[in-house]
């Protein structure tokens, strides 16, 4: 048998992309960086980096999030951490031709936390900020499209991502602080899928799905008017019955 020669393989390079969500003035915003260096130097990107040769994927995501957020992605080992954000692989993009510099294959990560403080910039980056996605997506005429790489695919990817799973999932809490009102909740889901929902009729489904939310004891008027009743996630992952998308 022939001794494994390294050489034989042509060398390719892996990075993580991430595509940050928050909730922003009522509206899913996602951090974009401007590039500082070639390639596509100049251009607005998804924040990430490549992976280093001692770290495993989800360790180069956490950095990468760390550096460029300041978060912690969340532990489920450590529950009492109210500070992490929701950090999930999303899916692997190898075109041959999606990075200009060598072969590299990005694994990207979703990130979901609650209504952020503006970025701050990192690594190769000079400067960074929260983009609406209607408009990182909206087209070519659009003043940010065009994202560098193959991010624009990412972010669509990572933005249906989470407009699904909030339908069948309590992912939807990531974006809340620990302790929320169903108000505050359903413009979560409105900002998420785009549309406008009323109010009674969510009300009613959110607190009646069993392990959804719980009481938290209080209530708070950060909303204004009458003191609206505090509340916190439940143990519950999936919703049954499901929170279905409207049809727009």
């Amino acid at each position: 048998m022939s001794p494994y020669d390294p050489s034989a393989y042509p060398p390719f390079a892996v990075t993580v992309d991430l595509v940050v969500l928050t909730v922003r003035r009522h509206a899913l915003c996602a951090l974009v960086v401007r590039r500082g260096e070639q390639p596509f130097q100049g251009r607005w990107a998804l924040p990430g980096g490549f992976v280093r040769g001692d770290e495993d994927l989800a360790g180069a995501a956490a950095r990468e999030l760390a550096e460029e957020t300041g978060l912690c992605a969340h532990d489920p080992a450590a529950p009492g951490v109210d500070n992490g954000a929701h950090l999930e692989q999303l899916a692997t993009y190898g075109d041959p031709q999606r990075d200009p510099r060598m072969r590299v294959v990005s694994v990207a990560h979703l990130v979901l936390a609650p209504d952020l403080p503006a970025p701050r910039a990192g690594g190769d980056a000079n400067s960074a900020r929260w983009a609406p996605v209607d408009e990182l997506l909206e087209g070519p005429d659009q003043p940010v499209a065009g994202l560098a790489f193959d991010h624009a695919r990412i972010l669509a990817d990572g933005v249906e991502r989470a407009r699904s799973k909030i339908e069948y999932s309590s992912l939807a809490t990531a974006f809340c602080p620990p302790e929320f009102t169903v108000g505050e909740l359903r413009r979560v889901y409105e900002a998420v899928w785009g549309v406008a929902l009323d109010p009674r009729n969510f009300h009613r489904k959110v607190t009646g799905t069993p392990g959804f939310l719980v009481p938290a004891g209080g209530t708070t008027t950060r909303q204004g008017g009458r003191p609206a009743q505090l509340f916190r996630a439940g143990g519950a992952t999936l919703l049954n019955p499901p929170m279905l998308r409207p049809e727009v």
